[in-house]
């Protein structure tokens, strides 16, 4: 198949959700061509099979906000007649899902038919897509998609709870990629550089946002290491890192808090890491939760959105309510306080986490992908037909 791929090319999970999809897709021997306004991060363009073209949009004194929907229907058109792709897979419904909607109505004008998957990742629904601005966007958009997923059981309620749709959405929960979960063995382990012997090795992975509820995680994790000896690991950037930070010194604690900013060793600081904390407001999936217990950290999370979905209470970890500090820290002790039963959970997180393996969810895009050609080619073949029988 000769698929494109719209997404955001941030560090943000849709975009690597939909970067690790393509790639390996590619290497699948099938042909992927990512299109979007940079490279994205997780982009390695080593496969002849994965391509990536970038949207230019021209600056206008006229326009206040340039018109980045336009540019990149327009090039949308100009990719698929120029590689003859079969499929648009979307992710993230704004603008993605009506650039692509925009795009196939030209594609009919030229008699090009060419179906369109869109993904549903979260904040495309609750936050932006909900907004009154955009909602009948985002609800025309989706329903014109001919394939729509979710990455969650909970985004799916969400978006027909908040939203006017129409259609069935499929769910596909996000993934990892387990096979890649190895350091290399001639690099010596780094964990002092972090920590100290004896010292627990606590995780938060964001861009720091308020829905992840920074302060939280600042305040469980005071909580945890007046009990025992602990330090905690803040990777990632946002408008609440500088609030943070202030937390810290207040508390007494900046000493025992490194703030690492977006970081390109996430795996490494994950494979020496003891506790995972997530405490926010809402998760569609909890895709940075899944990607700790792949590398066997167990996680303490709040219970709302997607998270039950992938995180399991006295398996995985823990949930509480949001909020609930003092529970939270209370779990995170019961889990570090014994090395026994941080070894149990450690080898439980990574049981749950292999259920979510690449290669148990490709098949499910792979099939939705073969399911969805067919009918388009039995579509258009009979209107082809119905055609030249009244000619």
């Amino acid at each position: 198949m000769r698929i494109a791929i719209v997404c955001y090319p941030t560090f943000g999970g849709s975009g690597v959700v939909a970067t690790e999809l393509g790639l390996e897709l590619g290497r699948m021997g099938h042909e992927v061509h990512f299109i979007t306004y940079s490279q994205p991060v997780r982009l390695a363009l080593l496969n002849p099979n994965v391509h990536y073209h970038e949207v230019n949009v021209p600056e206008y004194p006229l326009f206040h906000y340039q018109p980045y929907e336009l540019a990149l229907s327009s090039k949308l058109v100009d990719m698929v007649k120029l590689y003859n792709i079969e499929i648009l897979h979307v992710h993230y419904a704004i603008p993605h899902a009506y650039a692509g909607y925009m795009a196939r109505q030209m594609l009919k004008q030229a008699g090009i038919h060419i179906p369109m998957v869109t993904t549903l990742h979260g904040t495309d629904i609750t936050l932006v897509g909900n907004h009154p601005y955009y909602k009948p966007a985002v609800s025309f958009s989706i329903n014109k998609s001919d394939v729509v997923t979710s990455v969650s059981q909970s985004l799916k309620e969400d978006t027909y709870r908040l939203l006017n749709i129409k259609r069935d959405i499929h769910v596909i929960p996000n993934f990892i990629e387990l096979d890649k979960n190895t350091l290399d063995p001639h690099i010596p382990c780094r964990r002092s550089v972090m920590a100290e012997n004896g010292e627990r090795i606590i995780t938060h992975i964001s861009n720091f946002r308020k829905v992840k509820r920074i302060p939280d995680i600042i305040r469980i994790f005071d909580k945890i290491q007046q009990k025992i000896p602990a330090k905690l690991m803040m990777v990632g950037d946002g408008p609440e890192k500088e609030k943070a930070e202030l937390l810290c010194q207040e508390l007494g604690i900046l000493d025992k808090v490194i703030f690492f900013g977006n970081s390109n060793e996430i795996d490494k600081i994950l494979s020496y890491s003891d506790l995972f904390l997530l405490p926010s407001e809402t998760e569609s999936f909890g895709l940075a939760a899944l990607e700790a217990m792949a590398w066997g950290v167990p996680v303490i999370s709040s219970n709302s959105g997607g998270l039950p979905e992938v995180n399991f209470p006295g398996v995985s970890g823990y949930l509480s309510d949001v909020g609930e500090i003092d529970e939270m820290a209370e779990n995170a002790l019961k889990i570090l306080s014994d090395d026994v039963v941080l070894c149990e959970f450690k080898k439980n997180a990574l049981e749950v986490a292999k259920k979510f393996d690449i290669k148990h969810i490709l098949p499910l895009y792979v099939n939705l992908y073969e399911e969805v050609l067919k009918k388009y080619a039995k579509k258009y073949v009979k209107k082809a037909k119905l055609k030249s029988g009244s000619n």
